[in-house]
This record gives C-alpha cells, sequence and structure tokens, in this order.
C-alpha cells in the first residue's frame, strides 16, 4: 500500500496576465501658482515606450502639478490593462505622502491625492520612489515643452 503525503498547494497569480509598467511623472509650474504643465513617461519592463503625456495644465502650483502628472499617468496606465505600477517622480513631497510618511495638510492637494488612491486601488501592485531630478530628464522635459508651447 502507497502512502500519499499531505501537500500544500499555494496557487499564484500566472504571472503571463500580469502587465508591469514603469512610470516616470513630472509637474511644472513658473511661478507658484502660475502657469503649469505635466509630464510623463510610461514604459514596459524592457524599456519599451507605451505612452508619454505632455500638457498644459492652467494655472496651478508645482505640487498640484505633480499630483496631476501622477493622475494622468496612472489614468493612462490603467486604460492599458496594467496590473502593476512601478512609479517614479523627483517631488519627494508628492511621493511620501502617497506612500503615507507625511500627512496630507493643504487641503488643495487631498483631492488628488485621493484620486492617486483610488486609481492605486484598481492595481494589483503599486510601488512609488522618489528619484533625483537627474533621473527624471525624459518626464521633465515633456513638462516643460508643454510650458514652452503657445
Amino acid at each position: 500500500m502507497r502512502h500519499l503525503r499531505a501537500h500544500t498547494v499555494y496557487i499564484l497569480k500566472d504571472r503571463l496576465s500580469e502587465k508591469k509598467l514603469i512610470i516616470y511623472t513630472d509637474g511644472a509650474a513658473r511661478g507658484n501658482p502660475g502657469p503649469a504643465s505635466i509630464g510623463a513617461i510610461i514604459k514596459d519592463e524592457k524599456g519599451n515606450l507605451i505612452a508619454q503625456i505632455s500638457r498644459r495644465i492652467g494655472l496651478t502650483t508645482n505640487n498640484q502639478a505633480e499630483y496631476r502628472a501622477i493622475i494622468a499617468a496612472l489614468e493612462k496606465a490603467v486604460s492599458t490593462g496594467a496590473t502593476h505600477v512601478e512609479l517614479k517622480s523627483d517631488s519627494e513631497l508628492v511621493v511620501k505622502q502617497i506612500n503615507g510618511r507625511y500627512k496630507v495638510k493643504k487641503v488643495t492637494l487631498r483631492t488628488h491625492y485621493q484620486k492617486v488612491i483610488q486609481l492605486i486601488g484598481s492595481l494589483d501592485g503599486f510601488m512609488i520612489a522618489h528619484i533625483p531630478r537627474e533621473q527624471n530628464a525624459e518626464a521633465n522635459a515633456l513638462a516643460n515643452k508643454a510650458l514652452d508651447s503657445t
């Protein structure tokens, strides 16, 4: 008679169904508040360009522009079917607020923060990191290009 050993079975989500995107975002405002714009680069895990965002957003503060860049990029990522996002921004304040390390004290940022949290909730995985400005050159260039356009 053969004895069967008990086995623990782990059901893991099929990695083939995962769609991970890497996003770089930047917001810019000339004056604070002043004319503002957003820029974002969205790439797949292999570094292939999926989308880019470059547009003016009217008069606002730099921090609001940073949030709006993140929102626009997350909306685009979700619309393409992303399940996991790794987001990189040179805004230390916004990154720490989204990570929960800083409270969102300004009422003018709360609505944007809540929208980001809502979008993150539609993903299976999310990570945000602060990066130096030099590592965010592409998103910064897109934000400035929009701001400089007439």
